[in-house]
């Protein structure tokens, strides 16, 4: 994928280790404490080398005029393949209800149609309807439903074609 992507008020650019501490923020959010900076260092290193090696990238998305970090978006392995990656992304809350994520998720499916992909799927939580709205918004249909030990997770799938 071509980086960085640009949106009117989204910028998603490559990891910096300077963004440690702004994921660790977020993924505190998620309700398992803070994790340790030095933790989210390596993870960011071992996502850098990922991205090196398959060409399928996390990006965190900064809003542009604030040059703040308000999350991540792109593309990851996850349940499915490099030829049909998933789309992920998750916010800060603080940056919920502003369309960020539509608009975010709008750029990497754009840059993953000019790798030639045919198809991105997505994996949500089936309670998480907004994340639902915004794969809806993007041209996502429901493809089928698993149940994994966190829940049921509905897989969506959208061709790039």
């Amino acid at each position: 994928m071509p980086v960085p992507l640009e949106t009117a008020r989204l910028i998603l650019r490559p990891w910096a280790a300077s963004d440690a501490g702004a994921l660790s923020a977020l993924h505190a959010e998620r309700g398992n404490g803070t994790p340790p900076v030095e933790h989210t260092r390596e993870l960011i290193a071992k996502q850098l080398a990922a991205t090196a090696k398959t060409g399928i990238a996390l990006l965190p998305v900064l809003r542009r005029d604030e040059g703040d970090f308000i999350g991540y978006c792109g593309l990851i392995i996850g349940r499915c393949t490099a030829e049909e990656p998933e789309i992920a992304y998750e916010l800060f809350r603080r940056a919920h209800g502003r369309g960020y994520a539509t608009e975010a998720a709008g750029a990497v499916l754009e840059a993953a149609k000019a790798t030639g992909r045919k198809r991105l799927w997505s994996t949500v939580g089936a309670g998480n309807t907004a994340s639902l709205r915004v794969l809806e918004k993007l041209g996502f249909a429901r493809d089928h439903v698993s149940t994994e030990h966190n829940g049921e997770v509905v897989w969506l799938t959208r061709s790039l074609l």
